[in-house]
């Protein structure tokens, strides 16, 4: 669990419920030997700049491209993202799932919502809460959609992806009592 700010604690309850054994990750020496990194919502340029003071943006990157599963939910999606549409110019991030994400895609946290998101391979709706939410708008096809959002225009918005071992949510699951969404995340380690 990266623990350098954002709802790491609330993600760290919905796992420990669920029988996982957590380990909070603030510095490289907190990196060996993960079975799996989660990045938590929060603000994505606060978590990308710690993440650089902290000296550990690259190794995690390394573990990250040779492999390391991911959940990341709201900045952790931007964090997690290839391409950053509306970031800072000098905002990095991880690259490990081919989409490009708009920050605010919802509006800033005045227009945050909570909605029931029918997701692929759950039986019954998903309570989403969307809190200044990044959009997922440009994905290639290796990417799987399992969950968007209608608006009233007819247009949908992808806010659940998976590619690979990478999962990434628009929403966040871990501000609700229903640990489905992080079940499936243990169950595609």
């Amino acid at each position: 669990m990266l623990a350098l700010q954002g709802a790491s604690r609330e993600h760290t309850t919905a796992f420990e419920k669920l029988g996982a054994n957590v380990r909070q990750v603030r510095q490289p020496q907190d990196l060996p030997d993960l079975d799996a990194i989660v990045i938590p919502g929060g603000e994505s340029t606060t978590i990308s700049m710690l993440l650089e003071s902290s000296n550990t943006f690259d190794p995690l990157a390394e573990l990250l491209a040779n492999g390391l599963p991911a959940l990341g939910t709201c900045a952790g999606m931007i964090l997690l993202a290839k391409e950053v549409l509306d970031g800072r110019p000098d905002q990095r991030c991880f690259g490990q799932i081919d989409i490009a994400v708009r920050r605010n895609a919802f509006g800033r946290q005045v227009a945050s919502f909570e909605t029931d998101l029918d997701i692929e391979n759950l039986d019954d709706p998903f309570p989403g809460v969307f809190i200044r939410a990044p959009g997922a708008l440009a994905l290639e096809p290796s990417v799987e959609v399992l969950a968007s959002v209608k608006f009233d225009s007819g247009e949908e918005t992808p806010v659940f992806c998976r590619q690979e071992n990478v999962l990434v949510t628009s929403f966040h699951p871990e501000l609700t009592d229903d640990l489905r969404l992080h079940q499936f995340f243990l169950e595609h380690l």
